[in-house]
């Protein structure tokens, strides 16, 4: 069988079907034995085309950064909603928690969505207070996102009733997370467990959005500008362009993951990180909190130079290393693109295993990581070699902080035994196991056709 170009397989092309299964309510198993994905191949495809065209379009008609920046995230989410809804019917997915067949009385619907509006309208106060009163918002970076919460802020509160009523109409379990905040608001009985994983859950949206909607004019913005002709000339230049390009693609799908959180497009939280661990490394790697960012203890970067500085003057090494680091960015970029609109930190929105997943665990971190060593090549000394031995230890550190962030989020989703199976396969057939195979030869589970069971450590 000829391999897509993403490597994917869990469209039509391997599982020989469009058809999501009505009992698991995922794509089909490949034949390869991987497990399913939760999000087919062609939903980050048709986002990823929409995104593309919009961005050719914005470089010629020049709009400005706003809207240009509006455009391109309507131009990579309607697609790829279109597509879920339309050509795949995810609604109709087991996991979405929802049956048409069967709608809820609509005095019984009304009194829950009572219920859910109080706690909804309750926690996006708590949130505009927030926003409110902490100095980093202030920062003119935010101005973006917050102009579009107070353009959208009347049609949130008019369309909030009316989504949640129709959508808890179908609920098979209507008493969920949102329902017993609002129950906790009203000083009802509420199970706590369920209002806390909520609040989590509303907690990484209001964080994250705000991050993601402060980093996305500006990715966008060197490309809207970009001089073609003195990029062409200029190997550094067209590897640094191509490099925004591929951080544009993932900071466009990682927005649009967070914007789109909802049930009938199969993509809500099922889950927030419950672990205090997770949330403090991860935490670690965004701002005000980032360790690694410029005057932070573990800046690696104070007291180097780039890989354009060690190699100037040697146009093929500049071209080589160049489109190294542009593989790099690409595959970091598709690892966030192959979640089409599930994207998220902290999360569980359905376990995707295909794309960059099929080879290892955690793509994005690898690369990332690989990238920060590629592009600053803190080893080589330029004031010393103390200074590079500093800078290589607290890149080494940084290296650790992902290590923690990939270890506490496998303990979260393995509680999902999808996960369990996915984690399995990835460690018989992952990239670094076949290489071990290569070097030291076939395990004993490996060649004596042994599955490992859910659940045992990969």
């Amino acid at each position: 069988m000829k391999e897509d170009p993403f490597g994917s397989g869990s469209g039509a092309a391997d599982a020989g079907s469009v058809a999501i299964s009505p009992e698991t309510g995922r794509w089909p198993a490949v034949p390869t034995g991987r497990p399913a994905s939760a999000v087919s191949t062609a939903t980050g495809l048709v986002g990823l085309v929409g995104l593309a065209a919009a961005t050719l379009l914005l470089t010629r008609l020049q709009i400005g950064v706003f809207w240009s920046s509006i455009v391109l995230l309507l131009a990579t989410a309607l697609p790829m909603v279109i597509w879920a809804m339309a050509v795949e019917k995810v609604y109709l997915n087991p996991t979405t928690g929802l049956d048409f067949s069967r709608p809820r009385r609509v005095s019984e619907t009304l009194e829950t969505t009572r219920v859910k509006l109080v706690g909804l309208f309750a926690i996006w106060t708590v949130i505009a207070v927030i926003y409110g009163t902490i100095k980093t918002y202030t920062d003119p970076r935010f101005d973006f996102y917050f102009l579009l919460l107070l353009i959208g802020c009347v049609p949130l509160v008019i369309l909030a009733p009316i989504y949640l009523f129709c959508v808890d109409r179908y609920m098979r379990a209507p008493h969920d997370g949102l329902w017993h905040s609002g129950r906790w608001v009203l000083c009802r009985p509420a199970d706590r467990d369920k209002v806390a994983d909520h609040l989590r859950g509303w907690a990484i949206k209001a964080f994250f959005l705000a991050f993601m909607f402060s980093v996305l004019p500006r990715a966008l913005q060197p490309i809207l500008h970009a001089d073609a002709q003195s990029i062409a000339a200029d190997p550094v230049a067209a590897a640094l362009l191509a490099i925004k390009l591929m951080f544009l693609v993932d900071a466009c799908f990682g927005t649009v993951g967070y914007m789109l959180t909802f049930r009938p497009f199969d993509s809500h939280i099922r889950s927030a990180n419950p672990y205090l661990g997770a949330w403090l490394v991860a935490l670690a790697c965004y701002p005000p909190f980032i360790v690694m960012g410029a005057g932070g203890p573990f800046d690696y970067r104070a007291g180097t130079e780039s890989w354009s500085f060690w190699f100037a003057g040697n146009d093929l090494l500049l071209v080589v290393w160049g489109a190294l680091l542009v593989a790099l960015a690409a595959f970091y970029a598709w690892a966030t693109l192959v979640f089409g609109i599930r994207f998220s930190n902290l999360t569980h929105r359905g376990i995707i295993t295909h794309g960059p997943y099929r080879y290892v665990k955690h793509p994005a971190y690898l690369s990332k990581n690989l990238f920060w060593w590629l592009t600053v090549l803190p080893f080589l000394p330029v004031e010393g070699g103390g200074e590079a031995l500093r800078s290589s230890v607290l890149l080494l550190s940084v290296n650790a902080i992902y290590y923690l962030r990939a270890k506490t989020e496998e303990r979260h989703l393995r509680a999902d035994p999808d996960y369990c199976v996915y984690a399995d396969w990835v460690a018989e057939h992952g990239v670094f196991s076949r290489a071990r195979r290569a070097v030291l030869g076939p395990s004993r589970s490996y060649d004596s056709g042994h599955e490992p069971s859910p659940g045992q450590p990969s």
